[in-house]
């Protein structure tokens, strides 16, 4: 089963395979960057690995500017074979402040059930503000959160800081002191006294 997709790989991810429909070959890293709006081949090739490790692309061997799509895992992803189901729309969370409720509580928003692993409690946040806007969260941005009380380096996570505020970060474990990271060249890292991790986010739908 293929890994959950974040938005910025879902973007390339669809130009990759509507280029190759096009033109038949893959696209160099300067245009798939040009065309996904980032600013450095570097990204463009992290997220290609990203795709690789998650299994959605293969690179072909001696020949740097092939990237096979593994077709079956696209058409699932990209054509929405998966069914939709319905999720609860907890409510908003923004960078240092409390989780805020949505104002209706019966409130549920639609998603591909290719995001979540269906083993474990989900929801949506819709976030507020502009603290994991690098991870191509942006604010208005919709996080899909399968519950979870532990997580992993470099996992984003919905977690409660010193008991009253939520926030959602990157968890790191420094050497045994927790940092929470945004991906916000402009913001600082929290260092909680406290923690309790709520969740973990596993996909992001965008309404325009």
């Amino acid at each position: 089963m293929p890994g959950v997709l974040y938005k910025k790989e879902r973007d390339l991810l669809e130009y990759l395979a509507q280029f190759q429909r096009q033109y038949g070959y893959s696209p160099k890293l300067h245009e798939i960057a040009q065309a996904t709006g980032h600013r450095s081949n570097s990204t463009v090739h992290a997220i290609i690995k990203s795709l690789v490790e998650k299994g959605y692309i293969q690179k072909v061997d001696g020949n740097t500017r092939v990237l096979k799509i593994i077709d079956q895992k696209i058409s699932n992803t990209l054509l929405g074979s998966h069914p939709a189901i319905d999720l609860p729309l907890m409510g908003y969370i923004a960078a240092g402040k409390p989780l805020e409720p949505h104002t209706d509580p019966n409130a549920s928003f639609q998603i591909s059930a290719s995001m979540i692993s269906g083993k474990k409690t989900a929801y949506v946040l819709q976030v507020k503000g502009n603290s994991m806007i690098e991870d191509g969260i942006l604010d208005g941005d919709f996080v899909v959160i399968e519950k979870a009380d532990a997580a992993s380096n470099g996992d984003i996570v919905v977690a409660l800081v010193d008991n009253n505020l939520a926030t959602l970060k990157r968890f790191y474990n420094e050497n045994g002191r927790v940092a929470l990271k945004p991906a916000n060249s402009e913001m600082a890292p929290i260092y909680p006294n406290t923690l309790t991790i709520q969740g973990k986010a596993v996909g992001l739908v965008r309404r325009f």
